[in-house]
């Protein structure tokens, strides 16, 4: 990929170091990285640049001819951005990699690495709505360009439609009740804030109350990024965006995410196809699986990053 397009970029102000540690530290840092079998001269895609961590440490391994595409929605990230011509950053989400790829006049890529996780930076800013330990609006958006906030999706949902999305995204126990209950709140006192999301549910919590909201938390945030199908959006064009031998890791950091990693792997579908009626053949994945199990965080990072705990490394490599 020349480093001469006329497309426009972003470019940084930081020159040395491994991305910013205050932002967002990266999980499974080497272990990613190792998994993508970085050739020097190779093109790459990072899909959640964040901190910049995983970026910079593929940056690390590349030589000169090489070339790093970064995706990231949240527009804070720009203070992360890296002065270096390998990189090209580009301020979207990653369900759209391909079609920027194409605009950049890049073909298919050596690897690529996403990092599903909400990053420290987001957790610990109030005003983002993503943490229980503050009141703030009920915001939850990773790109702030959007119109949809935690609290519009609250105000538009029916019973029946929030009891399927506790449910599904959060796994809620008693997601039907919580349902009913914020549902009938809300006809007298719209929910805009975290403390009066507490405060209607409050009554119905089930066991521990920070795990209990934590589930409720992540429905929400799953449902207004709409995180899943920006997931299966982008594994549905890796096939066509790698070339072969080319690999693909993903970090997930909850049970529904690592679900669709693990059957689109090996699967080449997010569902077990079921066998030919006729031949009692499946289809083929047009991928390999590299890791047959996850990779877990050791547990020297999991005590220096606890917020890593739940992570597991998925990589593929193109047939």
């Amino acid at each position: 990929m020349p480093n001469g397009s006329s497309m426009p970029d972003e470019t940084h102000k930081r020159r040395e170091g491994q991305g910013d540690e205050s932002y967002h530290i990266p999980v499974m840092l080497r272990e990613a990285v190792d998994g993508l079998a970085v050739k020097p001269g190779g093109v790459y895609v990072d899909c959640t640049f964040g901190g910049g961590g995983h970026s910079a440490e593929i940056l690390s391994r590349l030589g000169p001819e090489g070339m790093l595409f970064a995706f990231d929605q949240d527009e804070d990230v720009r203070r992360n951005l890296r002065d270096d011509p390998r990189l090209r950053f580009v301020p979207e989400n990653f369900r759209h990699v391909g079609r920027f790829l194409r605009l950049y006049k890049s073909g298919p890529v050596d690897g690529i690495l996403a990092d599903l996780g909400v990053s420290s930076h987001q957790f610990d800013e109030p005003e983002r709505g993503f943490s229980l330990r503050f009141d703030a609006p009920l915001d939850m958006r990773m790109d702030k360009r959007q119109a949809l906030t935690a609290a519009t999706l609250l105000a538009s949902l029916d019973e029946k439609a929030l009891h399927k999305l506790l449910e599904r995204y959060g796994e809620v126990t008693n997601a039907r009740t919580l349902a009913r209950t914020l549902t009938e709140y809300q006809q007298s006192v719209p929910l805009k804030t975290i403390r009066q999301l507490k405060e209607a549910a409050q009554p119905v919590v089930k066991g521990n109350p920070n795990k209990y909201f934590a589930q409720v938390f992540q429905a929400l945030r799953i449902a207004v990024n709409d995180e899943l199908g920006a997931l299966e959006a982008l594994l549905e064009q890796v096939p066509s965006l790698l070339k072969p031998g080319g690999r693909i890791a993903v970090i997930t950091f909850h049970s529904l995410e690592d679900r669709i990693v693990k059957n689109f792997f090996r699967y080449g579908s997010f569902d077990e196809p079921s066998p030919d009626d006729i031949y009692g053949t499946r289809r083929e994945s047009p991928l390999k699986v590299i890791t047959r199990k996850p990779i877990l965080p050791s547990p020297e990072e999991t005590g220096k990053n606890p917020r890593a705990r739940s992570a597991k490394l998925r990589v593929a490599e193109k047939i």
